[in-house]
């Protein structure tokens, strides 16, 4: 071996960060591997190429309630240059005749705007804030951040509660069983459908009809970074960095090492092996860790199977158009409606429900869907983000990754879409066309390519269908951060609670390691077991 630590980690996503942080604070020596030259993953900022100082945030921009998160405090992540901002209006879904639909950081105040569509469904909305409140606080939020329970466990300990019974009640609806039943207009059900379908849970569904009143009770809203989402990677570099702990970049995996029944080290595409004393954790997903990175032999069958049958996000990929601008985004609406020029996630193309069901039948069959967008004016709120006087902008849209049945297609057709795209902008922004520097898109191929972790494009990194959920989270058997044999751990967003920047997967794995190598960890909370039934 030519050289030893305490752990690798693989890949340098933001869970590995996190929990590479942790790791090196208890004491211990350990190392990440990155394939690419920088770390951070998916909190990517690139510069445009043609225009220099056009920052581009291509893959993550919302970060919803980061602020909010336990690791963000317990690492002292704004201390390492975090800056993160929330603003008031935070989303607007601006329809074609210039009626939007708002929610605000201010309850009252959605609640107003909901009134505009219905009352009936402001009164609704209020309830199921109200109602589900204190199972988002008590229930939710612990669940998500320790490591899950056995479904049947999780079961016994919430039927002792009315809480816990309303939340098992309401999850045995779909999504789209729990909108039509407690909402009236189309554009408030198409809204509230929209936002589940960015969190990618499958609005047909059944058992997921509680995250609907989750996201209506929930107080945290959609933040940015100051300087790009890679101004968090930074932050957790960092933190890596000042807890001892090494990033090494263009640093390829080829072999996970094994003796007996135990992991033992990593063999880089290099030729170089590392040999851990204790662990090796991986940030991939499972068809990187147990299929391509195993010996065939060192993997139970039962394993391979259930890694080669992990489900990826049908409607999860996107493409993006990325905007050089002269002047910020005018929103035509906001003649009317003032505050909309300030608001923070605008979408667009979404007039009722009808459209968000046409945008999930062309997903299934591979087809090209309606144009159902949303975006930001991120220099509007942070003008580093571009040279003085300037602005970026960009727009999202899922867009199947097989188009056509083959993913090659986008080769020949991302920079019609990104036109379309474009076309649809200015219709809704004034002045648009004239302002444009430059642009670039990214499609569902173009993410696999950069982010192989990112199978057929999928930016959550697995479907929450096929009891991929929880303690079931990537597949059976390994739902508890840990793998096949001794000292293999699992980090990354295809672990429960799943994928979106949240950095929980990584800070609930480092209550398994430390837990499992008998470290303090005082940031720890007790075991959801002992926090639920109170």
């Amino acid at each position: 071996m030519d050289t030893e630590c305490d752990g690798v980690i693989l890949g340098a996503g933001h869970n590995s960060l996190i929990l590479q942080a942790y790791l090196c604070r208890a004491g211990l020596d350990v190392v990440c591997l990155e394939r690419r030259d920088i770390a951070g993953g998916g909190l990517a900022t690139v510069e445009n190429p043609r225009y220099p100082g056009f920052l581009h945030n291509t893959h993550s921009f919302y970060h919803r309630a980061i602020t909010h998160m336990p690791w963000y405090r317990d690492l002292d992540v704004e201390g390492f240059g975090a800056r993160y901002i929330e603003p008031d209006l935070n989303v607007a879904l601006v329809r074609e005749k210039g009626e939007a639909l708002e929610w605000w950081t201010d309850f009252d105040k959605t609640v107003a705007s909901f009134a505009m569509f219905s009352q009936k469904d402001a009164d609704r909305l209020r309830y199921w804030r109200d109602t589900f409140l204190p199972i988002v606080e008590r229930i939710l939020i612990p669940e998500a951040q320790s490591p899950p329970l056995p479904s049947s466990d999780r079961q016994k300990i919430l039927q002792h509660t009315e809480e816990g019974r309303l939340l098992l009640e309401v999850s045995q609806l779909s999504p789209l069983e729990f909108v039509q039943r407690e909402f009236e207009h189309p554009v408030i059900q198409a809204g509230l459908l929209f936002f589940n379908g960015l969190r990618e849970v499958d609005l047909r569904c059944p058992g997921f009809g509680h995250h609907i009143a989750a996201l209506l009770a929930s107080s945290g809203k959609a933040q940015m970074c100051l300087g790009g989402a890679a101004g968090l990677a930074r932050a957790l570099v960092n933190a890596v960095a000042a807890a001892g702990g090494n990033v090494c970049l263009q640093t390829e995996p080829s072999r996970i090492l094994v003796e007996g029944d135990r992991v033992v080290g990593v063999e880089t595409m290099d030729g170089e092996r590392i040999r851990v004393r204790q662990f090796v954790v991986s940030g991939l997903n499972p068809h990187q860790t147990f299929l391509d990175l195993f010996d065939e032999q060192d993997v139970p069958s039962v394993w391979r199977d259930r890694a080669s049958q992990f489900e990826y996000n049908v409607i999860a990929p996107l493409f993006g158009l990325n905007l050089n601008l002269d002047a910020p985004l005018a929103l035509n609406a906001a003649s009317d409606q003032p505050e909309l020029q300030d608001a923070f996630m605008i979408i667009l193309g979404l007039n009722g429900i009808d459209d968000y069901l046409a945008m999930v039948d062309a997903h299934v069959k591979g087809e090209q869907p309606p144009h159902i967008m949303w975006g930001s004016n991120p220099t509007r709120f942070d003008p580093s983000q571009a040279p003085a006087g300037k602005h970026t902008a960009f727009m999202w849209q899922k867009m199947p990754y097989r188009m056509g049945g083959d993913p090659a297609t986008w080769d020949r057709e991302r920079d019609r879409v990104g036109r379309e795209m474009l076309e649809v902008m200015c219709r809704h922004f004034d002045g648009l066309a004239d302002s444009v520097i430059d642009s670039f898109v990214r499609s569902p191929l173009d993410v696999e390519r950069s982010f192989p972790n990112m199978r057929y494009g999928d930016l959550l990194i697995g479907a929450f269908t096929n009891d991929q959920i929880g303690y079931n989270r990537p597949f059976e058997g390994a739902g508890h951060y840990r793998g096949h044999l001794e000292g293999m751990y699992l980090c990354g967003s295809s672990s429960h609670p799943g994928g979106n920047v949240t950095g929980l997967p990584g800070y609930n794995c480092a209550q398994v390691v430390c837990a499992d190598l008998g470290l303090d960890a005082w940031w720890a909370p007790p075991p959801i077991a002992a926090r639920l039934p109170r």
